[in-house]
């Protein structure tokens, strides 16, 4: 399915020449404050023994979660994304991730196994 066709309802097919889709129209949460923010910081272990810190739990705008992520690659020094409003960092970067979101003002713990 593209990406314009993924906000469509329940429609597998009509038959009527004047159907119009409905659309179900999604508006990003405002951001909230850091200190009103509970993120939870995962180690996900990939394939060929390869580690993946990942940070859950941000509500807000996309560029602000973009921002958030880039500055932590930029402190730990290594290579990530920002997927479906989750931050994943390559490697196990759990302790600096929580010491610099804390130090940024948000509510920052481990969790998983």
């Amino acid at each position: 399915m593209s990406k314009k066709d993924k906000n469509r309802i329940n429609v597998v097919y009509s038959t009527n020449p004047d159907f119009k889709f409905e659309e179900e129209y999604t508006t990003e949460a405002d951001t909230l404050k850091p200190e009103q923010q509970h993120l939870k910081v995962y180690l996900d272990r990939l394939g060929g023994g390869k580690l993946l810190s990942r940070v859950t739990g941000f509500v807000g705008k996309n560029e602000d979660v973009e921002a958030l992520g880039k500055l932590l690659k930029q402190k730990c020094g290594v290579g990530g994304t920002v997927k479906e409003g989750e931050i994943l960092i390559q490697g196990d970067h759990r302790e600096k991730i929580i010491l610099l979101l804390t130090k940024e003002g948000y509510k920052a713990k481990k969790a998983g196994g």
